[in-house]
């Protein structure tokens, strides 16, 4: 459907007439950078590809939204499909990214164009040429808006439509906060670029350097990502979620506020492997996070510590702390999620369910339990084997008889 009303747009801009010299040389400067661009990066480009998690923005929206402010919404479709072949021969195909999923961001970067266009038309008299006061920079501020909203809603909503359960979070769907930012970034540059081209031509490969550096940028960001991610669940590592818990503890306890710490195993998941396969097995651990990731604040922080291993550190709970408490209600939705889960695995005789899931919980809260990490984590600890000596599939929050020795800050 988003293609049909694409291609239905280009017929119907097509149709409507001629186009001066000043648009078809406009079409060409646009396209031609658009291709270096796209030439420049195309390393970085397919790197990034390969890092992300998240939906990917190639920075290509540059000049996508520069036409959008510049040209007739035919020409605009020209450099949009010009910018996108390009880019579909020299990153996405080598990475084999499917030619309808190429095809259909195409098809939403040109409606995302036609609805800046739109907006530009409506509020600005048919187009804009340079910021000469507050009402074209808000003029161009809701075009970019325009822009973006059509694109990242598209987008979005295939992603939604086509993925399996669990349903993708947030981030995954529409990026996240620094990704949109981005995004916005970007578009501005694009409409820079737009008023360079239309009063000096010469001034618009300047754009070029900026943008590079948005490359790396990102892409730095990126790599750090996936060197503190766990790849199998896509959330902290145990050296990441470590680094991190410490920071935040080191807050809590310069604020005076409370936080907690809980431990998660999943119960009897060595059969799991040796039933289904460790493929098998992998499925259900990115099933079980996402079923935590989706039980707990934004904010929290949620790593694997290998195996079937999981941790959470909780900032900024209540100061009252029991084992009847909030941590112990927060502890306990979690073990009803999961053990509601219904993991569809794919095995070599076809798919199958994986129902039946358990864990055990042992939560530990600061101060009450703890003066640091490391003494906070043996008491959820303990709780933990507390809760799977009582049989599974339980949650044990740390009672102060049975926490062991503390340790001295610091020290291991």
């Amino acid at each position: 459907m988003v293609e049909l009303t694409a291609f239905g747009l280009f017929l119907v801009d097509t149709s409507r007439g001629s186009f001066t010299q000043l648009a078809l040389f406009g079409t060409l400067m646009l396209s031609v950078l658009g291709v270096l661009h796209t030439e420049i990066a195309v390393g970085l480009e397919r790197l990034r590809r390969q890092v992300a998690d998240t939906p990917h923005g190639d920075l290509s929206s540059v000049w996508t939204f520069a036409a959008a402010v510049l040209l007739p919404p035919a020409l605009t479709t020209v450099v949009v499909l010009v910018i996108f072949t390009h880019q579909w021969f020299r990153v996405w195909r080598s990475i084999r990214v499917p030619a309808y999923r190429h095809i259909f961001s195409t098809a939403t970067v040109v409606l995302a164009c036609h609805a800046a266009a739109a907006v530009l038309g409506y509020a600005g008299g048919g187009g804009l040429r340079g910021l000469d006061g507050p009402r074209e920079l808000l003029t161009v501020a809701m075009a970019i808006l325009a822009y973006a909203t059509v694109n990242t809603g598209l987008v979005a909503a295939a992603i939604a439509l086509s993925a399996p359960l669990p349903r993708p979070s947030p981030a995954q769907l529409i990026g996240h906060w620094d990704d949109n930012m981005l995004e916005l970034a970007t578009l501005c540059l694009g409409a820079l670029a737009a008023f360079a081209l239309g009063s000096n031509p010469w001034q618009v490969p300047l754009v070029m350097a900026p943008l590079l550096v948005l490359h790396r940028a990102v892409l730095v960001r990126q790599l750090e990502e996936v060197a503190s991610t766990d790849s199998k669940t896509g959330l902290l590592n145990a050296a990441a979620w470590h680094t991190q818990a410490a920071k935040e503890l080191r807050r809590a306890q310069r604020g005076r506020t409370s936080a907690a710490v809980l431990i998660l195993d999943l119960d009897h998941f060595k059969s799991v492997n040796d039933d289904h396969g460790h493929l098998a097995g992998d499925e259900v651990l990115s099933a079980v996070a996402s079923a935590l990731r989706a039980e707990v604040r934004e904010h929290d922080l949620v790593g694997r510590f290998g195996g079937e291993e999981f941790v959470v550190l909780l900032p900024e709970l209540g100061r009252e702390l029991d084992g009847s408490g909030e941590l112990h209600a927060i502890a306990e939705r979690i073990r009803h999620r999961i053990s509601t889960l219904s993991v569809v695995v794919s095995t070599p005789h076809g798919s199958l369910t994986i129902a039946g899931l358990s864990v055990s919980v042992g939560g530990a809260a600061f101060p009450e339990h703890g003066a640091g990490l490391e003494n906070l984590m043996d008491a959820a600890d303990t709780a933990l084997y507390a809760a799977k000596r009582d049989g599974r599939n339980a949650v044990r929050i740390a009672e102060l008889s049975e926490l062991p020795r503390q340790r001295a800050p610091g020290r291991r």
